[in-house]
């Protein structure tokens, strides 16, 4: 099979190179996936740099996230042959073939294509934890979603609407504002420059924000201290612009608002409940159609250089997939 592999760590991704590889044997209580369409995250970049806080040693195949359908499963399991599944795990997506244990899997709600389906498990699990799971946002409430173009932010925006909230989505760039504000249904979409406190403050009628969701970090974490309500939470999903910021306690213990770290992945590990039920409402919103996962293109494999590019760039709305 052909698959995107890691042989060596680098800045450049030239330690990344698209090879044939055997396809992978099936262990028990693992589930062999014919891959159909798989998500690029912004982690997947970074671990081909050994930049990620998870750091698989060389070689590995990359991707984190896939949908495809089953050829080969236990027969007591929870999955039978042509079934059609979405999930992953943390290396292994950017393959024509990949063996996943099944509870890493689940099935594809109907009416859901592949490449939907593979945009939708990380970044609405991670948005909907941090927004509802820790950040207990309702409706009616104004959250700002900053990197709110990006997959995580996009999914934030998405499922804020439609539970009932307002929102404001925030990009750095001028000319993603007419598509952002399409695909993500906000309320309003700023640019976060500078002083961005001033334009949230007039949207909300100086209420401020009851949640500020945050995957960028730096300058825009910096400036959000000053966004949120009191009694609101800023909650710190990730650090897109490299610089992690630190901030002074005296400053939340004033404006009286909490600073939540949200690592979706490791809750739904450590509160395998929770996490079930957590991705079991995110699938009946998706079934319902009141959420929609939004690609913003779809590339075969062997153009993985090219949309590892445009996410680098930043030049995606929402999520980019691979197809073998």
């Amino acid at each position: 099979m052909q698959a995107l592999r890691v042989e060596t760590l680098s800045d450049d991704f030239s330690g990344v190179l698209l090879t044939d590889l055997p396809r992978p044997e099936r262990g028990p209580g693992e589930v062999l996936v014919r891959i159909q369409a798989a998500s690029l995250n912004y982690p997947d970049l970074l671990m081909t740099q050994g930049k990620y806080q998870f750091k698989p040693e060389p070689p590995f195949t990359s991707g984190m996230e896939l949908a495809g359908e089953v050829i080969a499963a236990d027969h007591d399991g929870p999955f039978a042959t042509g079934d059609r599944v979405m999930g992953g795990a943390k290396t292994g997506g950017f393959a024509e073939f990949a063996s996943v244990p099944a509870r890493s899997l689940r099935k594809v709600p109907e009416g859901i294509s592949f490449p939907a389906a593979a945009a939708m498990g990380a970044a609405y699990s991670t948005a909907y934890t941090g927004l509802f799971e820790l950040g207990g946002l309702e409706a009616g409430q104004w959250v700002l979603v900053h990197g709110a173009s990006g997959g995580v932010g996009l999914a934030a925006c998405d499922l804020a609407k439609a539970l009932g909230a307002k929102v404001i989505a925030a990009t750095h760039r001028e000319d993603k504002i007419e598509r952002l504000q399409a695909a993500s249904g906000a309320d309003a979409v700023i640019l976060n420059h500078g002083r961005f406190r001033e334009r949230v403050s007039e949207l909300t009628d100086g209420k401020l924000c009851d949640l500020v969701f945050d995957t960028v970090g730096g300058d825009i974490f910096d400036e959000s201290t000053r966004c949120v309500a009191f009694g609101g939470k800023l909650l710190v999903v990730g650090f897109v612009a490299g610089r992690i910021p630190e901030i002074s306690v005296n400053i939340p213990l004033i404006k009286g608002f909490s600073v939540v770290g949200v690592r979706a992945g490791e809750y739904a590990r450590r509160f395998p409940d929770r996490g079930a039920r957590i991705m079991g409402e995110i699938h009946k919103l998706a079934v319902s159609g009141a959420i929609t996962p939004y690609v913003d293109a779809t590339l075969p494999l062997a153009q993985w250089r090219d949309a590892f590019a445009a996410m680098q760039r930043g030049d995606l709305i929402g999520k980019i997939i691979l197809q073998p």
